[in-house]
């Protein structure tokens, strides 16, 4: 196989061929039937999990891809925040087919997917560990991403998190009032434009600090705010994310409500760390740097 791809792709390095060839190779001969699947999700913070219910495939009839293997889809949606540190680590590899063995992985994301939330392993291998190293490359912005939600995790638990989704409003250039805690009648968070928040968009902003998927009962009280407070859009806030009934009505009402998950809330605290205040970066320490992006890639 090594001889046919570098006869094919005479422009690639030895290290690209290397790399794809053995992920082809496991594809198609390492991988069997029964085995778990982990696909971490690009357009949100979750992943998927499913096993491999047949064998190797080479398929014409397909646009995306020809080597294929068919698999059940058993979770579509897992926060990531179900999971620890150490499995992110290994799920956030550069290498799209490699096998995560260790720290009782496949057990650990067995419990998870089960709804048991028992992410916990009794031997704790370091980042940098060779053996991981040897296995995976590390993608270095996922893994930054990943620590910056566990912290958030840990540090800004219910009200908090509404405080903090306040002050990105407000580096926004908005104009907002935050409810107290407790009973808020449906809206954590008025905003709007202008001296003194009068103008549009105005916008009612619900936040859910759990780490469970909003259903689409959420996403419709949220609708049913808009009138009652004067509103012309809403924000809905999930740190869990969003199960598949949200995302299709989100999609209908694109533009009433916008929807952030654990992703969205960090793509948007990246953007505006310079203008929050000080005591919140004392509370959430962050420092930007430049990395090299590997060629391979």
């Amino acid at each position: 196989m090594r001889t046919l791809f570098e006869k094919t792709y005479v422009r690639e390095k030895k290290g690209a061929i290397a790399n794809k060839v053995g992920q082809i190779w496991a594809f198609i001969n390492r991988i069997e039937k029964g085995d778990m699947v982990v696909l971490p999700l690009k357009q949100q913070a979750a992943i998927a999990i499913g096993r491999v219910t047949g064998s190797y495939q080479y398929r014409t009839d397909l646009h995306s891809s020809n080597h294929t293997l068919p698999v059940q889809w058993i979770k579509k949606d897992i926060p990531r925040t179900q999971f620890q540190q150490d499995l992110l680590y290994s799920f956030g590899a550069f290498m799209t087919v490699c096998q995560i063995q260790r720290n009782q992985a496949e057990a650990r994301v067995a419990k998870i997917v089960q709804g048991r939330h028992a992410d916990k392993c009794t031997i704790n291998a370091p980042i940098g560990d060779e053996e991981l190293i040897t296995e995976e490359a590390l993608d270095v912005e996922q893994n930054a991403e990943d620590q910056i939600l566990a912290h958030i995790n840990r540090n800004f638990k219910g009200h908090d998190l509404t405080t903090l989704v306040d002050e990105i409003l407000k580096a926004e250039g908005f104009v907002t009032h935050p409810s107290d805690p407790g009973p808020d009648g449906g809206v954590d968070i008025l905003v709007g434009s202008g001296p003194m928040g009068f103008d549009a968009p105005r916008i009612c902003v619900q936040v859910k600090s759990s780490d469970t998927t909003a259903d689409v009962v959420v996403f419709r009280n949220l609708l049913g705010t808009l009138d009652a407070f004067g509103a012309t859009q809403g924000l809905l806030v999930s740190w869990g994310g969003f199960n598949r009934a949200v995302l299709t009505e989100a999609r209908r009402n694109f533009f009433k409500v916008r929807l952030w998950d654990a992703g969205d809330l960090i793509e948007a605290l990246q953007r505006n760390y310079p203008r929050l205040p000080g005591w919140l970066k004392a509370e959430l320490p962050l420092k930007q740097i430049w990395a090299m992006v590997l060629e391979d890639d």
